[in-house]
């Protein structure tokens, strides 16, 4: 495509304000607008017609089609990859890195609530701690009433 700035542009404007004159121009600049649109529509009919015979439509699609094959026997291969087969494991476990670092994750809480119950086991006794949000709204309004009790 032609690459024309502004300065370009405003020159073609001034030599062609000075050779068509200014009683004559918006016309001009009509009847060319109307001669490129008509270009530009031809062109693009011009290809159309010609993907159309040479079927770019089905290459296009038959594209699509290999790079989706590509894509999911690329998948296949990361999860066989990824899955541990033990032959006495009559069902293999996936070992994914997020699944890796769940275990990690689980293990290491486990360690530290050991650790924290053998720590607080010694020290005191501390009350079960509410699960759901109505537990914990309940144990909110308990301490709300003790405060005020204590404070009238």
């Amino acid at each position: 495509m032609l690459d024309i700035g502004g300065l370009e542009l405003l020159l073609i404007a001034v030599v062609a304000l000075l050779v068509i004159g200014p009683e004559r121009m918006p016309e001009a600049l009509r009847t060319l607008g109307l001669w490129l649109g008509r270009l530009r529509r031809s062109f693009t009919s011009v290809k159309n017609e010609i993907e159309k015979e040479i079927g770019m439509d089905e290459v296009r699609r038959q594209l699509h089609n290999e790079s989706v094959m590509e894509q999911m026997k690329r998948i296949e291969e990361e999860v066989q990859n990824s899955v541990n087969v033990d032959t006495n494991d009559p069902h293999p476990t996936l070992k994914t890195p997020a699944a890796e670092a769940e275990a990690e994750a689980a293990e290491t809480l486990e360690e530290t609530k050991a650790a924290a119950e053998s720590e607080t086991a010694e020290t005191e006794p501390t009350p079960p701690v509410p699960r759901s949000e109505a537990e914990l709204e309940a144990e909110h309004q308990r301490r709300q009433k003790q405060m005020n009790a204590d404070q009238g």
